[in-house]
């Protein structure tokens, strides 16, 4: 039997039960993929990440929803450099670094905020299929492709929050963000939801990675470089943005919430 540290942490708020949670494990050696993927099963959380400290330096890090495998995280990046200087694993104000899938990636602490360093995604040129738009129910502005999932802008911060897809329709497609600018009265620069039940999350509370598409995006059309950014979820989160040419900076705050042991009783 393996006992695996285990926390679960709300990412991109600074307040319990609000923002995206995530499950972080530190292991002391990798785990065979349907080990991890079936705690991530366990865990019924967007994403729960995987970190083993690398010989040369920083952490292999993985991420695995319910159901898959996934090559970019933020909230569940976010929410394991903070248990690394939680943990005392890092030293305050050490950077922590991470191997991943997308390559390398990095947080340093700001105050009270935590800025991770990601690549930007550029938009493309490809159709969303009909029969996906019309399970969004909303009136599209404009739509884009952005490496791993579509952009739907709506004309109103409104619309972005009443949304009510149909799931069952969108589970057979790509991962779609709806997003809109902020309203006259808003504090934010813009606004934006993430569906992805082909990805087993019907709906993701924050999503790092649609802020390095949704970044570039906004950036060329409000003509900023630097934005105040809100996951309109039912739990809602709150992200500061930065495009830096190839890279977006993005940052935000976690809070844990559950600290213990994962017992493994089968191989691995």
């Amino acid at each position: 039997m393996k006992r695996i540290k285990l926390f679960q942490v709300d990412a991109f708020t600074n307040t319990q039960f609000k923002g995206n949670p995530a499950g972080v494990c530190l292991l002391d050696e990798h785990l065979p993929e349907d080990s991890m993927q079936a705690i991530a099963a366990e865990m019924n959380l967007s994403e729960t990440a995987f970190l083993v400290r690398r010989e040369d330096d920083g952490f292999d890090l993985r991420w695995f929803t319910p159901t898959v495998e996934v090559k970019l995280c933020g909230h569940g990046t976010l929410a394991s450099a903070h248990i690394l200087w939680q943990e005392g694993v890092l030293e305050p104000g050490e950077t922590a670094r991470f191997f991943t899938q997308s390559g390398w990636l990095s947080a340093v602490q700001k105050g009270d905020w935590i800025e991770l360093d990601f690549p930007a995604s550029f938009d493309s040129n490809r159709s969303l299929p009909g029969e996906a738009v019309s399970a969004l129910n909303v009136r599209p502005v404009n739509i884009v492709f952005s490496e791993t999932r579509f952009i739907v802008e709506l004309a109103t911060e409104d619309e972005v929050i009443s949304c009510k897809p149909d799931f069952k329709v969108l589970k057979n497609h790509e991962m779609i963000v709806i997003t809109s600018k902020g309203g006259a009265s808003s504090a934010y620069d813009f606004v934006s939801r993430t569906f992805g039940p082909s990805h087993g999350i019907d709906e993701d509370p924050v999503t790092g990675s649609s802020h390095c598409c949704l970044t570039t995006y906004w950036s060329k059309r409000l003509g900023k470089t630097e934005m105040f950014a809100y996951q309109a979820s039912a739990r809602g989160g709150e992200v500061k943005v930065k495009l830096a040419g190839e890279r977006v900076l993005f940052s935000g705050q976690a809070v844990t919430v559950v600290e213990g042991y994962f017992l493994l009783h089968f191989a691995g």
